[in-house]
């Protein structure tokens, strides 16, 4: 049992009382000495690839979705409650005996796993649901939702009491239908693929769900924490008790009396004081206005001197505010002291609003004023606690609560999500089940079984069309929000498990929102502070940082244990004094009393440590407000720390395998979170702990680091050099090079249909090393590849890299690159893309829906492009090369017409594989795959991962690159003024590391914020032989002649990124025309046409090409000619008319001039042509002047 008395340091009691440490610290300081800095750092090390062997990078989605499966989902059918069904009340149908009415109540819930139905013809017409076959046939990866439900028909019988018994005349006995489907999130505990020996992919760990075959995941979204109270003096001073129900909020304001008189009793004031005798204290409860001193004594406090004393605060304006609060309860409602008046004023409101409650204004205060407290007089206490805060934060002695602080925020995931978002459904299938029974609640008619009346429709495609398209149910808010859902990024496996570890903070407007885009020190080791998005979304999406963990709910009972540790009961009593004792809140709930603190929060953090708390359990000790919370509920971060105290435990550890939930159970490492870690003193390193200094002395440590790269998200944590960079470049790379760079994205691309996917057919690992791909590694993983890095986080090759001026080809981000490289397949990739045609099923359809009959696949003649690729059934062969503008899937209806999928402009390919199945719609469907293999070429964007992207600008053979005397010769050459102005070191320090790394070297890590110093990595490189600097003397490819100035060299690990020149290359000479306008469609599939716009006019104005601006207005688009009439200078229309002699003549004519002379033909773009006419038919008419040239 920890001792609140041993926590002293020098001889003076430390604040931080809870987080103590032994009074043998330098007993033990000598302990960790003897264990040695390299053993603790290797026990880092191996506790932190426990860690994600334990709990993985996607564990709080899972972990979410398993907790709402397990319990969410039955408290939600739970918290519907009984739902009556009253008849109709129409008399024609009422028959002989009394009004009929209904009652459902919904009973326990079953889900089974994923299965479809495959028909009749395959022996077995149900069939398990695979991921596998989810993905291939476009289906939704879901479960049915299975409820016990009992209905009850009965009728009402008054009695003399006007009171009304249930005369139970006939029961409807419990039935299990149907009532919907949930998507099954993949790998959770309803997944057939939870537990099985090889999953589909290597690099699929599941979190995502399938709809209708596209990969969802939720992105979890920061809401405001509702438990515990809130004090705000923005845009008026207030204390709020929140909760999710509008009936059970309670706000205490402090605002100007609306009559203000002058009160006796209150102190004068100077103009400079606060003018506190002008506000009062109002409680907002129930939709109702209330004075405080009212609700004080509806609640049975029987004086003044009674209520001042719960309130228990000593100040002269405060002393003012609160007689004026007792004036204002006076002139509202007179004698409220006596015996039931202040209940019979709360009365009277409440029956004033538009819609009063149904129950009495005593059980409206029991039921929904502070519910969790059970008597009226600890109401009170908390009701003075309350105004307590809010007026100790009015004169300055308590913070006011900070919206941005995430110990004020929860994160919701798959389970608060699922559960919101079902319910809304829910209630409406309960609405349309109410209308449909009531029509049967007659006595000529009897109900018929509840299937007939619940549509299981409603569930499953309102949950469908939510996560198709990301709209979802908030609470408070009529509309939905959007964000909760995003299509999950195939490009590498690091975008995948990026795009599940992604945060999102709500905002009213896009624009400027103050703090909330700013990185706040709770963020401290829960979110990284570099990975967010550049764009308007700057600081509202955000990522976990790597060793963040999101809580569950804890369903263990507590109050048991602290009990146990000496919590005091409250007591319904407003005579007794809580004078000297800290208020313990269990989830924001008021729970009791305690008269030793420090060793009341002691105890509970040895039983966590002794795995007799669950380790999600948050304890935080407010010294200064008298407050001890403690927090089990869902959505906060924790984080692994070692606890300093018990280091010397892994002596035990040394010769034995152990797990990371060992270590949890005897107390070595704890999960802390955002409020109990403001109690920490935490050291950043093991280095920290060991240092002799008397300011770094281990006794002021209570906590310690695993390691410092973990403060980083997934995306930034993999960096090598990231300190050594400057912010921006950083979060370029892990924002967005990272998640474009094309690598391995799966392992099963056989059994899977991508809409395009790329692949980089040679991925390397780099040659550096850094603390996170060592802890992700899986077992046995680093012994089988000689210590390299884990692959499939990135995404690249190491390229020799010379920074260097290559004749001008390499200006501003340029890049050259050695064509010999490139033919020998240096980033060369695969790209598929893919097609998809749907037709109707023979046997599903019942009639034909439209009058052309049918659509079905087949090969015929089309006359929009060539089908000599095609088979008979309509599909092309496996190899089979096909053009832009080839048939891909022949399709034709009964009729004739032509319904195939042509390949647009710029599309080609080799057909990879083609896929025919069936939908959940009963529709036939086709895809085929084409692949295209692309090596790099002008255009094509690269990057290095410190944020340095550029293009290829050359492809220079390799006889003319310049090399070594060694004979080497670079792959890349950038420019060297890419890096003064960037400031990313970080690249230099890892081409030279990589150097010796290449060498031999056996200095391999460049772990963020503990990479070995600069005078290490040179002195690596000089033992093997090479310029301490990285510098090395090159002679001329093209003279053979030695290059005068040293060149850096060295390997440098660069990315492919999926932006192509080929992808975004625009030529046209002819094409199709808009028949509007004539000139070239838009769009560079429909074979568009490039934009010149005005700034390419203002280009070509400055540059004084003339003949060039006009051909390119005048001739090349939409060249056209009228005719103007040189008298009236007005347009000539050609028309047919009349001459003399009874013949007709077309030609120009003037109808204003009524004369066909004078008249001229000009070229004119017929843009403005038709404008002009456009013009006219407003009735504004353009004048011309016309000049013969």
């Amino acid at each position: 049992m920890e001792d609140a008395e041993t926590n002293r340091v020098g001889g003076k009691h430390s604040n931080r009382v809870d987080m103590e440490v032994d009074d043998d610290g330098k007993n033990e300081a000598i302990e960790l000495h003897d264990l040695g800095e390299e053993f603790l750092n290797n026990f880092c090390k191996k506790a932190s690839e426990l860690f994600f062997e334990e709990y993985g990078l996607i564990s709080h989605q899972i972990n979410s979705y398993n907790d709402f499966i397990d319990n969410g989902i039955q408290n939600l059918f739970d918290s519907i409650g009984e739902i009556t069904v009253e008849p109709g009340y129409d008399p024609s149908r009422k028959g002989e005996g009394d009004w009929q009415y209904a009652s459902v109540r919904f009973g326990r819930v079953k889900l089974d796993k994923p299965t479809f139905w495959a028909g009749e013809n395959f022996g077995v017409p149900v069939k398990n649901l695979l991921p596998r076959h989810a993905r291939l046939q476009k289906m939704t990866y879901s479960s049915k939702i299975r409820v016990n439900v009992n209905v009850q028909v009965y009728t009402q019988k008054s009695i003399e009491s006007d009171k009304f018994k249930t005369g139970k005349e006939k029961i409807i006995d419990k039935d299990v239908i149907i009532i919907g489907k949930i998507p099954v999130m993949v790998n959770s505990k309803l997944c057939w693929m939870n537990g099985a020996q090889k999953g589909d992919c290597d690099f699929d760990n599941g979190g995502y769900f399938l709809i209708n075959g596209v990969e969802k995941t939720f992105i979890a979204q920061e809401q405001i924490c509702t438990k515990r109270l809130w004090v705000l003096n923005k845009p008026h001073w207030r204390v709020e008790y929140r909760s999710i129900l509008k009936k059970k909020r309670v706000y205490i304001k402090l605002v100007e009396a609306s009559a203000f008189e002058d009160i006796p009793g209150v102190f004068p004031l100077k103009k400079k004081d606060i003018p506190c005798g002008e506000k009062v204290l109002r409680v907002f409860f129930f939709f109702v206005e209330i004075p405080l001193w009212i609700l004080f004594f509806a609640l049975g406090v029987v004086s003044d001197k009674e209520a001042l004393d719960m309130i228990d605060i000593h100040d002269v304006n405060i002393f003012n505010i609160l007689v004026a609060s007792i004036h204002e309860a006076d002139r509202k409602c007179e004698g409220f002291r006596k015996d039931g008046r202040a209940l019979n004023h709360i009365d009277e409101l409440t029956k004033k609003l538009k819609f009063p409650p149904e129950e009495g204004v005593k059980e409206c205060i029991s039921k929904y004023l502070f519910p969790n407290l059970s008597g009226p007089k600890q109401k009170a206490h908390f009701l003075a606690y309350m105004v307590k805060c809010l007026l100790q934060a009015y004169i300055g002695r308590r913070k006011c609560e900070n919206r941005d602080d995430f110990k004020n925020k929860r994160l919701e995931l798959a389970g608060e999500l699922l559960e919101r978002e079902m319910r809304v459904h829910i209630r409406h299938a309960e609405r349309q089940m109410v209308k449909a029974m009531q029509r049967d609640l007659y006595g000529d008619s009897s109900l018929r079984p509840i299937e007939h009346y619940l549509d299981a429709s409603i569930v499953t495609n309102g949950l469908t069309s939510a996560f198709s398209t990301g709209n979802w149910s908030h609470f408070g808010v009529k509309k939905t929000v959007t964000g909760v859902v995003t299509s999950l990024g195939r490009t590498n496996p690091l975008k995948m498990i990026a795009d599940m570890r992604k945060t999102r903070l709500h905002v009213q407007y896009a624009g400027k929102v103050g703090d909330a885009r700013y990185p706040h020190p709770s963020h401290w080791g829960r979110i990284c502070f570099l990975s967010t998005k550049d764009n308007e979304n700057c600081g509202l999406v955000k990522n976990l940082a790597l060793t963040g963990l999101v809580t569950t709910n804890v369903f263990e009972p507590l109050h048991d244990i602290l009990l146990d540790c000496g919590l005091g009961k409250l007591v319904d009593d407003t005579s007794t004094s809580f004078c000297g004792k800290d208020k313990v809140f269990l989830n924001g709930e008021w729970v009791g009393v305690c008269k030793d603190s420090p060793w009341f929060v002691s105890e509970l953090r040895s039983k966590r440590r002794r795995k007799e708390l669950p380790p999600q359990v948050e304890i935080k000790r407010d010294e200064q407000q008298g407050e001890i919370r403690i927090f089990s509920d869902a959505g906060r971060i924790l984080r692994p720390l070692l606890v300093v105290k018990n280091l010397k435990k892994i002596k035990a550890f040394k010769k034995e395998d152990y797990t990371f939930q060992s270590l949890l159970n005897m107390g070595v490492v704890e999960l802390i979170g955002i409020e109990e870690e403001e109690d920490c003193h935490t050291a950043w390193g093991i280095k920290f702990l060991l240092k002799g200094d008397e300011a770094y002395s281990p006794v002021k440590y209570t906590h310690c680091e695993l390691d410092m790269s973990f403060l980083l998200g997934l995306s930034c944590g993999i960096i090598p050099f990231a300190n050594h960079d400057h912010a921006k470049r950083v979060l370029y790379q892990s924002e967005k090079h990272s998640h474009q760079a094309i690598g391995f994205s799966t392992t099963n691309p056989d059994i899977r249909v991508d809409t395009m996917s790329h692949q980089l057919y040679y991925p390397q690992r780099p040659l550096f090393r850094t603390m996170i791909s060592d802890c992700l590694e899986k077992p046995g993983y680093s012994q089988r590849h000689k210590g390299l890095a884990k692959p499939e986080y990135f995404n690249g090759q190491n390229c020799i890299v010379a920074v260097n001026v290559h004749l001008g080809y390499n200006q501003e981000d340029s890049l050259v690159m050695n064509q010999a490289s490139l033919e020998r397949g240096m980033f060369r990739s695969e790209h598929v893309r893919s097609y998809k045609a749907e037709v109707d099923n023979k046997e599903s359809v019942v009639k034909k829906p439209k009058s052309e009959g049918c659509i079905n696949f087949g090969k015929i003649q089309s006359k929009i492009g060539c089908v000599d690729s095609l088979d008979d059934d309509g599909f092309p062969f496996i190899g089979a090369n096909l053009q832009s503008g080839d048939i891909v899937i022949g399709r034709s209806a009964e009729s004739g017409d032509d319904h195939s999928i042509k390949l647009k402009h710029t599309e080609k390919g080799m057909v990879q594989k083609v896929i025919l199945s069936s939908n959940d719609d009963g529709k036939n469907f086709a895809v085929v795959s084409l692949r295209q293999v692309r090596s790099p070429c002008l255009g094509d964007k690269f990057s290095s991962m410190h944020g340095q992207k550029g293009v290829v600008g050359f492809l220079e053979s390799q006889e003319n690159f310049p090399f070594t005397i060694q004979g080497i010769v670079p792959d890349v050459v950038i420019n060297p003024h890419a890096f003064p102005s960037r400031q990313t070191l970080g690249q230099l320090l890892e081409a030279a590391l990589a150097k010796g790394i290449a060498c031999g070297g056996l200095m391999r890590h460049a772990t963020p914020f503990s990479t070995p110093s600069v005078e290490a990595i040179t002195d690596q490189l000089h033992r093997a032989g090479f310029s301490r600097w990285g510098n090395e003397r090159m002679y001329d490819g093209r003279t053979g002649e030695i290059v005068h100035s040293l060149i850096f060299m060295g390997p440098t690990f660069y990315q492919r990124l999926n932006h192509m020149a080929e992808d975004k290359v625009k030529f046209r000479n002819t094409g199709p025309v808009h028949p509007h306008t004539r000139q070239p469609v838009e769009d560079r599939k429909r074979f568009g046409g490039v934009k010149f716009g005005e700034m390419e006019r203002d280009c070509l104005i400055a540059h004084g090409a003339a003949a060039t601006l006009h051909e390119r207005l005048m001739t090349l688009s939409d060249a056209s000619q009228m005719h103007i009439c040189q008298k009236c200078k007005n347009i000539a229309n050609v028309i047919q008319r009349p001459v003399p002699g009874g013949r007709k003549i077309r030609g120009p004519y003037c109808r204003f001039c009524e004369s066909s002379e004078d008249i001229v033909k000009v070229d004119v773009p017929y843009g403005a042509k038709l404008l002009t006419q456009e013009l006219f038919s407003m009735g504004i008419c353009l004048k011309f002047e016309t000049q013969l040239g």
